[in-house]
């Protein structure tokens, strides 16, 4: 299994005091290729983790492999932002869209 991961699913993933650990945990022993996500979910999860130091393995193990780089989707970027404005996304929003866009076939994995 493989999908998109939202910073949702990775806090809950790494924070076992979050009510949805368990379900993350057990989600993640069914990926068996690294889930599909962008450099701003990583620092969201980072952020809300407060501590990047939980973010970096999840990398380095391949549970994800931001694949998403800004600079080469900005006009599309800048489209969804405009099309969504009443919903206020972040960048990190964005970016899951896109690799939406991108993957059609694919999951977003988020909370």
């Amino acid at each position: 299994m493989t999908g998109i991961a939202d910073a949702g699913f990775l806090v809950a993933f790494a924070n076992r005091n979050d009510r949805h650990h368990r379900w993350a945990v057990e989600l993640a022993t069914r990926i068996d290729q690294a889930l599909l996500t962008c450099d701003a979910v990583l620092a969201e999860t980072a952020f809300h983790l407060g501590n990047a130091s939980l973010v970096l393995p999840m990398v380095q193990e391949g549970l994800v492999l931001p694949q998403l780089h800004v600079a080469d989707h900005l006009s599309r970027l800048a489209e969804l932002a405009k099309r969504y404005s009443d919903r206020k996304p972040d960048l990190a929003d964005l970016c899951l869209i896109r690799l939406g866009e991108l993957n059609p076939s694919l999951p977003v994995i988020t909370m």
